[in-house]
């Protein structure tokens, strides 16, 4: 992908200028994180649905926070599971290798969650990752919720609810534990905000804590099956 200062058409620009002290660990480990130390799971050489979704850190009453969802249960793919809002790359969003996933983060973000896009500022992109399952080619896009807008879920068919996460119950070794896929997959999950954060979402969580330097040491031999709820 880009740099974090590139301008996409003049119109969408990547710009740490402003970050709040606490997100400049992020921006920094942006610029150095390899895909294999994110995921195992790597996108092909050719092939593949080309998607993105945004990380979109605000600042609440308890300090920094992750804009999360989750989905309906009526889905038949990732029913009930919490995620960052995204989606696939549509036509108009652009050059896939280029602004293309930038646009399509913020589209789909304000498609499911009615977030107003001008109030948030993308500073920077993670290695472009791969969800075998669907097929999907994520571009993980880092944002900074520089004016706040009311969230809810758009359509009720898609998404239960829109909700957000302190990082302080993120990073909080009582909130991590491991769930095992029925495939075998064994990974990082999160049981905060009333549900339990798995599976891709989970994985680039922890990496972004792990290398940002605010990962606290935890228990990852505490397993909890993937229906947990608090």
């Amino acid at each position: 992908m880009t740099s974090a200062k590139d301008t996409f058409g003049g119109e969408i620009t990547l710009s740490e200028q402003g970050l709040p002290d606490w997100l400049t660990a992020v921006a920094r480990a942006s610029h150095t994180i390899e895909p294999q130390q994110l995921s195992r799971f790597l996108p092909p050489a050719v092939g593949g649905r080309k998607s993105a979704v945004l990380i979109l850190f605000g600042e609440g009453e308890r300090g920094p926070e992750l804009l999360l969802m989750e989905r309906s249960s009526s889905l038949r793919s990732h029913a009930g599971q919490p995620s960052f809002p995204g989606g696939s790359l549509d036509p108009q969003d652009g050059d896939p290798e280029r602004d293309g996933p930038l646009r399509a983060a913020l589209r789909e973000a304000e498609e499911e969650t009615g977030l107003d896009p001008a109030g948030v500022q993308l500073f920077g992109v993670l290695p472009r990752l791969y969800i075998p399952v669907s097929e999907f080619v994520v571009t993980p896009v880092l944002g900074w919720w520089r004016r706040p807008s009311p969230v809810a879920p758009v359509d009720a068919a898609e998404t239960a609810r829109v909700f957000t996460v302190p990082v302080a119950d993120l990073t909080d070794p009582a909130n991590r534990v491991t769930t095992r896929h029925p495939s075998g997959h064994r990974g990082p999950a999160f049981a905060v905000g009333g549900a339990l954060v798995w599976g891709f979402t989970a994985g680039v969580i922890d990496r972004i804590l792990h290398y940002s330097g605010w990962e606290r040491p935890w228990d990852s031999s505490r397993q909890v099956p993937l229906d947990w709820r608090a």
